[in-house]
């Protein structure tokens, strides 16, 4: 058997704005915070912390995707219609407000408050 995946620091320029961001999208809780973390909870115990860059440090961004219900997944795109954030159907992002049907569910990419790439999924690609 592999490890399993527990937690992850994501680097945000307001770590608190970010992990509300990702409460609201994600559809996941709040957790216990401390030091410098802003703390938030997905689902099968994985924990997502959210910090400011040491100083010096750019953020920069990475990919990162999630699996999500397709009822999930119309709730955080009605979301993001209503707080008039971009989105895209492809990660070139070249099809703007629009989702794909990829891999036999549906999928849409957007940029979180520090401009990481997200990706939401309702089929895994494997």
């Amino acid at each position: 058997m592999s490890a399993i995946f527990n937690h992850t620091i994501i680097a945000a320029a307001d770590p608190a704005e970010s992990a509300q961001f990702y409460v609201d999208i994600l559809e996941a809780e709040h957790t216990e915070s401390w030091g410098v973390f802003s703390n938030i909870m997905l689902s099968e115990g994985v924990m997502l912390q959210f910090a400011s860059p040491p100083p010096g440090f750019d953020i920069s961004p990475v990919h990162m995707a999630f699996l999500c219900t397709d009822d999930h997944f119309d709730r955080a795109v009605a979301l993001l219609n209503e707080r008039s954030l971009e989105y895209w159907a492809d990660p070139q992002r070249s099809r703007l407000q629009e989702t794909n049907t990829g891999h036999g569910g549906r999928g849409v990419y957007f940029l979180d408050p520090s401009g990481m790439y997200l990706e939401l999924i309702t089929k895994p690609y494997l």
